[in-house]
């Protein structure tokens, strides 16, 4: 169960300000917690705390920005069962989902404390023609400034970390805007951090109407903008932001392809898929939305990946047998229902799912799809897959390019010459062979081109956008 009530963070401290904003139960619709909504005046009040704390940020030493964070996991780990439970409830993720991403909250943490001591800089040979004889150049990395930071529902733990946990490796102080859907992990995670000894105004996170949340993204004493969502309100915020450095994780149609040499390797690629497509409910911006498979292979993965599809449980989040759980709201299910609609209408085949109940909406598989339609063009974001066929290679790396979006992409096939080949011709941020899209590891560099954003996440992609380089020349003699 969750607490009757949250209060915000201001300034590291816990605000109960009021109980305006109601948190739902995903599954049952129920209101399960009531949270402190900041306002206008607060958000102002935080970014000033911001700025104020950046000589006593400069002053606190990686030693200790690395102790902050080892506090952290240390906590996560104590409080695993209750954070897992509290997206579970706020989210309508699936439990065995919630513990996952609780264990990736913890790796984000991790990664983080280890990188804090090792934002190192260069040294610069200077001397590239006779008039720099006796000079030398040092570059060092420092903060860049107060940060916004605007998280997502559909990670509202693991996501929020790859903001927060690299702000606090890089010394930067942060102003964050939870998912008001999903604002209790992000909450929880306030609580741990004012248990350390960070300095006043270090962090604030803050709950609020995204209508009302303009100065996380004009202000301008902020130095950066990082923001996670959809592509439509992120582009939109970018032209809001002003000098600041903007970073955008914003959507996807994740594509993967099956090469025609996968044929003795179909139960591992099925289940690969059927998880890809449809874990959490299909809310990924990676997740599984085109699959692509050589003409030799289709009807053979179909018949199983038919079959999967169908054995897949869906129902209460809470329950350790569920893998599919509600969507994150009724308008949401209806607007993917719709799409689903639209395409059936254009001569699409649903050939297994396509129930859809409240904000319960069946594991779903399609064939037939006109690459005209919304369900093909756009993101789904919800759990529905569309089968393709293919003959040739290149023509399937062509079909995966055909999208506005480039976050990323997999590859199943035994060719290392094709899998150089779609690294070499994929438009994405990241190439996965072998495994789906969805597949990712909190270390390593992600992010899209296109429409899918701007930047890398990552932890020490982050610290780089959250740090500037600094130039200092010395002459050696005069």
């Amino acid at each position: 169960m969750l607490n009757k009530t949250y209060p915000y963070y201001l300034a590291n401290v816990a605000v109960a300000a009021n109980t305006d904003l109601e948190v739902t139960d995903k599954f049952s619709g129920e209101v399960a917690t009531r949270v402190a909504m900041a306002d206008a005046a607060a958000i102002d009040k935080a970014i000033g705390y911001a700025v104020d704390a950046m000589p006593a940020l400069r002053a606190f030493p990686p030693f200790k920005r690395q102790a902050v964070l080892e506090h952290c996991v240390k906590r996560f780990r104590e409080r695993y069962d209750e954070l897992a439970l509290a997206l579970c409830i706020e989210a309508g993720k699936p439990i065995n989902d919630s513990k996952g991403e609780v264990t990736r909250l913890i790796d984000t943490f991790k990664v983080a404390a280890e990188e804090s001591v090792r934002i190192d800089g260069e040294i610069i040979n200077l001397e590239i023609s006779p008039r720099a004889k006796g000079y030398h150049g040092y570059v060092k990395r420092v903060p860049i400034g107060p940060c916004s930071f605007i998280s997502p529902f559909n990670f509202p733990l693991n996501l929020t970390a790859h903001k927060v946990a690299p702000a606090i490796a890089a010394g930067v102080p942060f102003v964050l805007k939870p998912a008001s859907r999903t604002p209790v992990g992000a909450l929880i995670m306030g609580e741990i951090l004012a248990e350390t000894d960070l300095p006043k105004g270090a962090f604030s996170i803050l709950p609020a109407h995204r209508d009302g949340a303009d100065l996380f993204t004009t202000d301008e004493r902020f130095k950066l903008l990082s923001f996670t969502g959809s592509p439509a309100v992120g582009w939109d915020l970018k032209k809001k932001a002003g000098k600041k450095k903007v970073i955008l994780e914003l959507g996807g149609n994740a594509a993967a392809i099956v090469d025609g040499d996968q044929g003795g390797k179909l139960d591992y690629v099925v289940e690969r898929l059927a998880f890809g497509a449809f874990y959490q409910s299909g809310q990924s911006c990676i997740g599984v939305q085109r699959i692509l498979v050589h003409a030799t292979l289709y009807d053979a993965l179909r018949e199983k990946l038919i079959a999967r599809t169908k054995s897949l449980v869906m129902g209460d989040p809470k329950d350790e047998k569920t893998f599919v759980g509600p969507m994150i709201s009724e308008s949401e299910s209806r607007r993917l229902a719709g799409w689903m609609d639209s395409a059936v209408q254009a001569g699409a085949k649903i050939v297994a799912g396509g129930k859809v109940e409240g904000a319960m909406f069946e594991a779903t598989l399609l064939e037939g799809v006109k690459r005209d339609t919304d369900l093909y063009r756009k993101e789904a974001f919800g759990p529905v897959a569309i089968l393709e066929r293919f003959d040739d290679f290149d023509a399937a790396l062509a079909t995966v390019n055909d999208s506005d979006f480039g976050l990323q992409a997999g590859v199943f096939t035994d060719s290392l010459a094709h899998a150089h080949r779609a690294w070499d011709v994929l438009d994405v941020g990241g190439v996965v062979i072998n495994d789906v899209p969805s597949f990712r590891v909190d270390n390593m560099p992600y992010g899209g081109v296109k429409d899918s954003g701007l930047g890398r996440e990552g932890i020490r992609y982050a610290i780089e956008d959250m740090t500037e380089m600094r130039l200092m020349v010395m002459r050696e003699t005069w």
